[in-house]
């Protein structure tokens, strides 16, 4: 029973999450029935232990291809995901099998988590806490970006990006800011399209 409270409790997060980033959002009940970076976020949760289990692995591959179908979301069921996660728009993105993201990121629409090698292991990237990814970003291949980093739009990341960078471009490159701005997302800065 602890263990159903727990995962309740990460819904419950999730949730609340993709209220309090999306300026959109008025109600939780709306966040529930409506999003589906949400309903893909879940399905995962569930697909996830599945694909801990014997015996389940192909039912959970089965389950994340229908939230594929369903949601446009892509999530593999062996991706390991933290808590508090917000895919905002949600269609296009995609989470490749060996991914690690970390507590509080947020995903826009078109981001990839994707790989470049076609070999066994670790292919896809590592973000740590915090790591906010824009519109149609493609992060490739066993990279680890740094908590608090940023990605911006469109850039293609296959180099390891530092805690609190910002990489953009193609292929992307990074800039440093200053530690006391770390937190800040500049919107106005004509390099940073998040």
């Amino acid at each position: 029973m602890p263990d159903l409270r727990r995962f309740l409790t990460v819904l419950r997060e999730d949730l609340e999450v993709a209220r309090r980033r999306d300026p959109a959002a008025r109600t939780v009940i709306e966040v529930a029935l409506g999003y589906p970076g949400v309903h893909a976020i879940w399905i995962h949760r569930l697909s996830h232990r599945m694909w801990r289990e014997p015996g389940l692995r192909l039912a959970a591959r089965l389950l994340s291809q229908a939230a594929r179908a369903a949601t446009g979301v892509e999530i593999h069921p062996a991706a390991r995901i933290g808590r508090r996660l917000f895919i905002d728009h949600g269609m296009g993105v995609v989470i490749g099998e060996t991914a690690e993201v970390g507590d509080d990121v947020t995903l826009f629409h078109g981001a990839t988590l994707g790989g470049k090698a076609m070999h066994h292991g670790k292919r896809h990237p590592t973000l740590g806490d915090g790591v906010v990814v824009g519109a149609g970003a493609k992060i490739l291949g066993p990279v680890w970006i740094g908590s608090g980093a940023q990605i911006g739009a469109n850039a293609v990341v296959i180099t390891d990006v530092p805690a609190g960078a910002i990489a953009v471009g193609v292929p992307a490159r990074i800039r440093h800011r200053p530690s006391s701005q770390v937190a800040e997302i500049y919107i106005d800065d004509p390099a940073i399209y998040i």
